[in-house]
């Protein structure tokens, strides 16, 4: 069975990739083939990108302030893309009375800055239990 696929990306004008290549590298170890974008990438660009490479997550690593707008915007561009299966996770720089509002624009889960790194993978496992499944 082929490893689940998972698409890390930096949406907007946010330039700052560290953690992004860290939770890119962290899950990569942990058995998912992982697709990164790099930074700078338009919403419509990260959409074609995950239905090009069939994967089962999207990752937003969003440190710019704009985690709110740039969640629904892809949400939306994936439910309009007849995607909404692909989960759509969001880590980064996200204050606490954000995650609600993250989850209510469709966020699968949400990752602040500080989250462990083994958190994140058993998360990420958990929400693609099932496409993993023979």
């Amino acid at each position: 069975m082929p490893p689940v696929r998972v698409l890390v990306a930096k949406p907007g004008l946010d330039g700052h990739d560290r953690g992004a290549k860290i939770v890119a590298r962290t899950l990569r170890d942990a058995g998912f083939e992982v697709v990164y974008t790099g930074i700078r990438q338009r919403v419509e660009d990260i959409v074609a990108i995950a239905l090009q490479e069939d994967v089962a997550v999207v990752g937003l690593s969003i440190l710019s302030g704009a985690h709110l707008a740039h969640t629904a915007r892809v949400v939306g561009a994936l439910r309009a893309a007849d995607a909404a299966d692909i989960a759509v996770v969001v880590g980064g720089t996200i204050p606490p009375q954000d995650v609600p509002r993250l989850r209510d624009a469709g966020a699968a889960a949400v990752f602040p800055t500080g989250t462990p790194l083994d958190d994140l993978v058993t998360e990420v496992r958990a929400l693609t239990a099932a496409s993993a499944a023979p």
